[in-house]
């Protein structure tokens, strides 16, 4: 009976290391240079593109691009952060 409570207090405790481990990995992805460098450079493909296609004279029009761009940005970038948060460690 012991060892059987030994056995289910390591396993919680490997559930709880590897949930810390995740939050780790997201609270720094949040604050990481690379997240703001690709919010921004996405932003900015995004506005170039919409500006091209578009006549931005109206004011409430021209507001969806940096809308819309962060959007997509936080939309695509999932992968870039998995891929960085394994390269972390």
């Amino acid at each position: 009976m012991e060892k059987d409570k030994i056995i289910e207090l390591e396993k919680r405790i490997k559930e709880i290391e590897k949930r810390n481990k995740k939050v780790e990995g997201d609270k720094a992805w949040e604050t990481c240079t690379l997240r703001k460098v690709l919010i921004l450079v996405m932003t900015y493909i995004f506005a170039v593109l919409y500006t091209s296609l578009a006549d931005t004279t109206n004011p409430f029009l021209g507001a969806v691009v940096p809308c819309a761009g962060f959007f997509l940005s936080t939309q695509s970038i999932n992968l870039i952060k998995k891929w960085w948060i394994n390269k972390r460690g």
